[in-house]
């Protein structure tokens, strides 16, 4: 199992969820990527290496050109961490339930 570290470090700048969303419609070279932000390319790609470092995107070269991709099984370690607490709720969202039942039988 993958570490969910790198993944919610990635995750934690807004800047890089762009970036996820811009790759989730297609792949993207680092030009076209930074045509949606005022930085530098170099910035851009510094976010794009903590993405990949998060198995995020996979960066591929086309030609000269590196080519990044979204990997979506890379969120697989967010899902894992969040399922922990799906009990929590379920639990949580049984007990609302069982009270605005029982308000119901009062009345």
């Amino acid at each position: 199992m993958t570490a969910p570290q790198p993944v919610f470090r990635a995750l934690a700048d807004p800047t890089r969820r762009e970036i996820l969303r811009l790759l989730a419609t297609r792949p993207m070279s680092i030009v076209e990527v930074a045509a949606h932000f005022d930085m530098t390319r170099a910035a851009v790609k510094k976010h794009l290496t903590v993405l990949r470092d998060g198995n995020l995107v996979t960066m591929s070269p086309v030609g000269r050109t590196l080519v990044s991709t979204l990997n979506p099984t890379g969120l697989q370690p967010v899902f894992n961490w969040l399922e922990y607490f799906d009990a929590f709720w379920d639990t949580r969202l049984q007990s609302l339930k069982a009270a605005i039942e029982q308000e119901q039988n009062d009345d």
